[in-house]
């Protein structure tokens, strides 16, 4: 048996935080496909209450990023969330069709694959 490298790191040791990610995230899916505002980003909307389970979840996320990027590993279902939370602006949909489109790809095991048809510039 080879000898492990310090600084390599062993993916399937983090499997609990993958599991925990994907298992918060989807209930924050579910809660912000009903309605349910703030999923998507920390900007306070007015009347709006603290979400502090979207906000773990999306320190969850980049996290998880981070600890994957040691050993060149990649997670899609958290590199997909975090694209969209970088999602602003007047042309974007709103979070709770962001959240039921999310949902969707997640079913049909799309998650990785571009969320938009790539358009042509010219």
């Amino acid at each position: 048996m080879d000898p492990v490298e310090p600084n390599e790191l062993d993916a399937e040791q983090f499997a609990p935080l993958v599991g925990a990610f994907r298992e918060q995230l989807m209930a924050c899916l579910e809660e912000c496909a009903q309605g349910r505002r703030g999923l998507f980003s920390d900007v306070s909307f007015a009347g709006g209450e603290d979400w502090p389970e979207a906000t773990q979840l999306r320190e969850l996320g980049g996290a998880l990023q981070a600890i994957l990027n040691q050993s060149d590993e990649r997670n899609a279902l958290a590199d997909e969330f975090l694209d969209l939370c970088t999602m602003h602006g007047e042309s974007h949909p709103g979070e709770q069709r962001l959240a039921r489109e999310f949902l969707k790809r997640i079913e049909r095991g799309e998650v990785g694959t571009p969320t938009q048809k790539e358009q042509k510039l010219w």
